[in-house]
């Protein structure tokens, strides 16, 4: 039980360290999606004769910019899916932890009523037994009630 207790504990930390990787993988996109955003917001607002030089600039950056959002859309994906497998492989386990507790309760459970009736029955044998030897203590005196 204590096994899969910490095999349960070790679990959570995975997840939670493909969930901090997550997040900052969303938020790495987040960012280059926004300066890629924020960059042809300024260009718009440019001067027709300024905004072709910054445009010919930008779309040989947004190549650049556009892999690294691939790779992190990647990246994020490949998390995702790591995120959802440990989240099985945990729920696995706690199935099976809390399986294994109700068999321990259940197990526990049956002893205790098992020697519950070996009381009762060794407390209903004295019991008697005092009831004949006190007959048999009345009977020896001569007085029978």
């Amino acid at each position: 039980m204590d096994v899969k207790i910490r095999e349960e504990q070790t679990k959570k930390a995975e997840l939670l360290e493909i969930t901090e990787r997550l997040a900052e993988t969303r938020r790495g996109l987040f960012i280059q999606e926004r300066i890629l955003r924020d960059a042809m917001e300024r260009i718009a607002e440019e001067s027709p004769e300024k905004r072709i030089s910054k445009q010919e600039f930008f779309l040989k950056y947004s190549v650049v910019t556009d892999k690294q959002i691939q790779e992190l859309k990647n990246k994020l994906e490949t998390l995702e899916t790591q995120q959802r497998e440990k989240t099985t492989e945990l729920l696995r386990i706690r199935r099976f932890r809390e399986g294994l507790e109700r068999l321990r309760a259940e197990a526990k459970r049956r002893f205790i009523e098992k020697e519950e009736k070996l009381e009762q029955k060794e407390l209903d044998e004295i019991a008697g037994i005092c009831f004949l030897r006190r007959r048999t203590a009345v009977c020896n005196r001569g007085t029978i009630r």
